[in-house]
């Protein structure tokens, strides 16, 4: 049995990244690998309980100072000697960083990490990826734009990236019309369009655009968004400011969004730039039509007028006018949109199919480094 340990950074805020972790855990685990997921710090909380209990194994590495706390490097070279890994798949940068490095000190056979973000960072993330590329066997992007945006940057080399999405489970993930109808009612809801946004609290969602957007529309709008963050003050501060009290919601985070989903009539999503959005597959496994704005990663889910609305990305009134179309679309006619849309995700982000080839691709990486890298060792 191969042992794959899974790193990311936290697990006690959980965003696109980590529920995509959360999901290849569980989903290994059903196929016959022995899992184990590495946080750098925190204590996985309820996160870490529910991989217990699929039968992975969870460690937190417990740094305080981000990859600065030496504590975290030993407890994680000492973890690799007793476990001995087979293979590590890192998640985001300090934990693609600390995979990358500890091989020379702790050898595995092979390393393996995955870009979330069309979004590159500072210099210094930039230099961090570069100077310690040749650490890494193989580094996967999970949309086409990720991997332009990191190859443009010279953050990855074209010989070792691949382009592997997420996956979503599109059998738990989908409509289901008499929770839509008895959630409505708990709701209060009647012939009122709700919209729904899902995602973190802060400047990258552009949550400011939305709320300016949704501020001329008619009081049958109402927005619930789903997610938190830093930006909370600010946020219910300007939807009072825009007198929207009644007609928005703040949900705070929400470990299972399924029946909002289902109670809700359009997802949007506001971005300044995405990865492979993970609310957005769910949105459309569970045939929710979408809005949202027109940037790299978002483009690939959704088909413009098929599936889904793009809007230009930073224009309240864009955004507004494309919300407003969706609006005054036929029920009908959103309806065929949002099948149409969980169509393209069953065919292109199925969980089962996304799994059948990290498993190819573990395979094919360990096959190539039947012996761990060590020190002096060069490719």
């Amino acid at each position: 049995m191969s042992h794959v340990a899974l790193l990311i950074p936290t697990l006690d805020r959980i965003g696109g990244a980590e529920r995509q972790v959360m999901l290849l855990a569980e989903g290994l685990v059903l196929r016959g690998w022995r899992v184990s997921v590495v946080a750098l710090s925190g204590t996985g909380g309820s996160a870490a309980a529910e991989l217990t209990a699929s039968g992975a194994g969870f460690l937190s590495l417990e740094m305080r100072k981000g990859l600065a706390d030496p504590r975290g490097w030993i407890r994680f070279h000492s973890w690799l000697r007793q476990e001995t890994p087979d293979l590590l798949h890192a998640h985001l940068h300090h934990a693609a960083w600390l995979s990358r490095w500890s091989r020379i000190g702790a050898p595995v056979r092979v390393v393996v990490d995955t870009l979330h973000s069309s979004h590159t960072g500072s210099l210094g993330r930039q230099l961090g990826y570069r100077w310690s590329s040749w650490l890494a066997d193989r580094t996967t992007a999970v949309s086409n734009a990720v991997a332009e945006a990191h190859l443009s940057s010279a953050m990855a080399r074209e010989n070792k990236l691949t382009v592997l999405p997420n996956g979503v489970d599109v059998q738990a993930w989908r409509p289901d019309h008499a929770v839509r109808a008895n959630f409505r009612r708990e709701l209060g809801l009647g012939d009122e369009f709700l919209w729904l946004a899902a995602g973190r609290l802060e400047p990258v969602k552009d949550y400011a655009t939305l709320l300016w957007a949704m501020a001329p529309m008619p009081d049958t709008a109402r927005l619930a968004i789903a997610g938190s963050g830093s930006m909370l003050t600010e946020l219910t501060q300007l939807a009072t400011r825009l007198g929207m009290d009644r007609r928005v919601s703040f949900l705070g985070f929400q470990p299972d969004l399924r029946r909002w989903m289902h109670a809700a009539d359009g997802f949007v999503l506001s971005s300044r730039w995405e990865g492979l959005p993970m609310g957005l597959l769910e949105a459309a496994a569970c045939a929710l039509p979408a809005v949202a704005t027109d940037v790299p990663g978002t483009r690939e889910v959704i088909v413009h007028c098929q599936t889904g609305l793009l809007t230009t990305p930073g224009s309240a009134v864009a955004l507004e006018g494309a919300m407003t179309r969706m609006m005054q679309t036929s029920a009908e006619e959103r309806r065929a949109m949002g099948e149409r849309a969980r169509q393209r995700v069953i065919g292109r982000y199925s969980l089962e199919s996304v799994l059948g080839r990290w498993e190819a691709l573990y395979a094919e990486l360990l096959g190539n480094h039947p012996t761990p890298l060590r020190r002096g060792r060069t490719r």
